[in-house]
C-alpha cells in the first residue's frame, strides 16, 4: 500500500497563525506539524511509500521530512503550479496513481484520531470513503451522499431536489485500488486539456465516484475526533478540543 498526499499548498487563508509564513503542511498542533503526524500514522498502519505532492516553499518541506526518523520512504512530486486548483497537484503524482496497486489519497491539513485512518485501512472493500454523519451545515464541508447505499453526490453544494438517505462530510481520505486509482489520473489529464485545472480535486474524485458508484464503499468514523484547517478558528479548535480529545485516547498523540 502507498500513500499520495496532497501538501502543496501555502494556506493564504491562514495568515494570522501562520506569521512565519510556512507552508500548511508544515503547521504545527500542540508542537508537531501535520505533516509530521501524517508520516507516523502511515508508518503505523504499514505503509510502504508516502508520495507527496509539493509546491509552495518545497524547500521546508523536504528538509522537515529529512529530519523525521518516524515515517516511510518518501518520493517527492514537485507541483510548480500550486497556486492553481489541487487537481494539478492530484496530476503531480500521476505515476504513482498509475502503478497499479492500492493507493491511499489524503489531504494534508487534517488533524486526526488515528483511530480513522485504521478504519480506512482496515476495511474490506478495494474502494473506500471515510464519512463523519456529525458535520456543520454550510457551504464550507466536502459532503458524501448516499441512497440505498450508493453514492449519489459528493459535493459542497448539494443539489436541492437531490434524494438520499444518508449523508456526511468528507474527511478528505480515501482508499482506491489500482484501476480505480489509474482512472483518477486520467481524470486529472482531461481537466486539465478542458481548461478546468483550476477545479478543487474532489472534483475528480467525483467524475470518478460517480461514474460506477456500486465500486465504493464507506467507513463511517462518526464521533471520532478530526478537523480540516482552513482558517484561524480552525487552528484555535485543533489546539483547544481536537488534540484534547485525540490525547485521552492518545496520550503522547
Amino acid at each position: 500500500m502507498k500513500a499520495v498526499i496532497l501538501a502543496a499548498g501555502r494556506g493564504s487563508r491562514l495568515e494570522k497563525s501562520n506569521p512565519d509564513d510556512r507552508p500548511k503542511c508544515l503547521l504545527e498542533i500542540g508542537g508537531t506539524t501535520l505533516l509530521a503526524r501524517h508520516l507516523a500514522q502511515l508508518a503505523a498502519v504499514d505503509v510502504k511509500q508516502v508520495d507527496l505532492v509539493i509546491g509552495y516553499e518545497a524547500d521546508r518541506v523536504i528538509d522537515h521530512v529529512g529530519e523525521l526518523s518516524e515515517r516511510p520512504p518518501v518520493a517527492f512530486h514537485f507541483n510548480p503550479r500550486f497556486d492553481q486548483g489541487s487537481v494539478i497537484s492530484l496530476l503531480a503524482a500521476r505515476d504513482a496513481l498509475t502503478e497499479g496497486g492500492p493507493v491511499v489519497i489524503m489531504d494534508a491539513d487534517v488533524l486526526y484520531h488515528p483511530q480513522i485512518l485504521q478504519r480506512l485501512f482496515s476495511g474490506q472493500a478495494e474502494n473506500c470513503v471515510l464519512l463523519d454523519r456529525e458535520f456543520e451545515p454550510g457551504e464550507e464541508p466536502v459532503k458524501i451522499a448516499f441512497s440505498g447505499g450508493l453514492i449519489v453526490e459528493f459535493r459542497k453544494q448539494m443539489p436541492d431536489d437531490l434524494e438520499f438517505n444518508l449523508i456526511g462530510e468528507s474527511v478528505g481520505f480515501f482508499r482506491f485500488g489500482g484501476r480505480v486509482a489509474d482512472a483518477i489520473a486520467q481524470a486529472c489529464v482531461r481537466f486539465e486539456a478542458e481548461g478546468l485545472q483550476d477545479a478543487p480535486h474532489e472534483e475528480v474524485l467525483r467524475t470518478v465516484l460517480l461514474s460506477d458508484p456500486a465500486a465504493f464503499a464507506f467507513e463511517d468514523v462518526t464521533g471520532l475526533p478530526w478537523i480540516e484547517i482552513d482558517f484561524p478558528a480552525d487552528v484555535r479548535h485543533a489546539e483547544d478540543v481536537i488534540l484534547p480529545a485525540i490525547r485521552e485516547d492518545y496520550p503522547g498523540y
